[in-house]
């Protein structure tokens, strides 16, 4: 079966829908399987919207942290500090003078914070960020798809319901 590289299987387009209820057992049978077959399409596409959201709000937090750390690395021969004031909980925060730091603390999170240098931080900033973004553009990619699967797949049922329409026609007029 042919699969996208994710591993999304493609929905066969049926020719001959004669032919493809025939190999099967019945009109009714084969609607079941089609709409089973669009549901887990859906739920595919739900689930690969959700995580596309998630990384829409976490790639922005990356690159404010990378950006930041940046900053930091750049000003190593600036003597004067830096003041700013941060985030101590929801709506509460402090002023502070930040000298020039050697390590820098980034949550991980699960509530967990890791201390690292500037560069190690900024190498596993660019690593999240790149990973990121590619995740990011394989979920795009992997909506594309499913969207393309679902209409084959209710093509597939419109066509073979109107195939059993036709056939129980035939069958009443003679």
């Amino acid at each position: 079966m042919e699969t996208n590289p994710r591993g999304i299987p493609k929905a066969p387009f049926i020719e001959d829908i004669g032919d493809y209820i025939s190999k099967n057992e019945s009109a009714q049978i084969t609607l079941k399987k089609f709409t089973e077959a669009i549901n887990k399409y859906k739920f595919m596409e739900i689930n690969t919207m959700q995580r596309r959201k998630g990384l829409e709000d976490k790639i922005p937090e990356i690159e404010k942290s990378l950006k930041m750390v940046e900053f930091i690395m750049n000003r190593e021969d600036v003597e004067t500090p830096i003041e700013t004031s941060f985030e101590l909980y929801d709506t509460l925060y402090v002023q502070a003078k930040v000298e020039q730091p050697e390590k820098i603390c980034l949550w991980l999170g699960a509530n967990v914070m890791l201390e690292y240098t500037l560069q190690e931080a900024k190498d596993l900033l660019s690593t999240k960020l790149k990973a990121a973004k590619q995740s990011h553009e394989n979920a795009c990619e992997d909506l594309d798809f499913l969207r393309d699967q679902i209409t084959t797949m209710e093509v597939n049922t419109a066509r073979t319901y109107n195939w059993d329409v036709k056939q129980r026609r035939l069958a009443k007029s003679s």
